[in-house]
Formats: structure tokens, C-alpha cells, sequence
């Protein structure tokens, strides 16, 4: 798993997580750019923890049962 992975893997998790945060501001009231760059902070410090996490189980081998069960069909015997 090279570099691009990780970084569309952050990308994936940092930008639908600011359209959230942007989201709540705006319904909130709160449209001041300050509360827009607070949610950017907020999205990449969150996605980091994230990807850093997933990263160091690569590192690791560690095996993660929820990660691996993601795609799998439902249905065991």
C-alpha cells in the first residue's frame, strides 16, 4: 500500500467529515469564516487520527475484524 492509498484513504475521510461540520455551522448560524476553518481543522486533525491509526495496524500486521468485514457479503454458515 503505497502513498496514493493513504493519502485518497485520508482524503476519503477528511472531506465528506468537513461537509458535516460545514453543514452543522451553517444550520447553527454560525456562516463566519472562522467556524468554516474550524470545521476544516476539526476534519483533518480527525482524519488524521484515523488514517494514522489504520496505518500503524498496517505497520503492525495487526488484523482489524470490523476492517475486514467491510465488503463481505452478510451471510456465513
Amino acid at each position: 500500500m503505497g502513498a496514493a492509498f493513504w493519502i485518497k484513504r485520508y482524503l476519503l475521510a477528511a472531506v465528506p467529515l468537513f461537509a458535516i461540520l460545514a453543514i452543522v455551522e451553517y444550520v447553527k448560524g454560525s456562516t463566519a469564516t472562522a467556524d468554516f476553518l474550524s470545521a476544516a481543522l476539526w476534519a483533518a486533525i480527525a482524519a488524521g487520527i484515523f488514517v494514522f491509526t489504520q496505518f500503524r495496524r498496517y505497520r503492525k500486521g495487526l488484523e482489524c475484524a470490523a476492517c475486514d468485514a467491510v465488503g463481505k457479503n452478510a451471510k456465513q454458515p
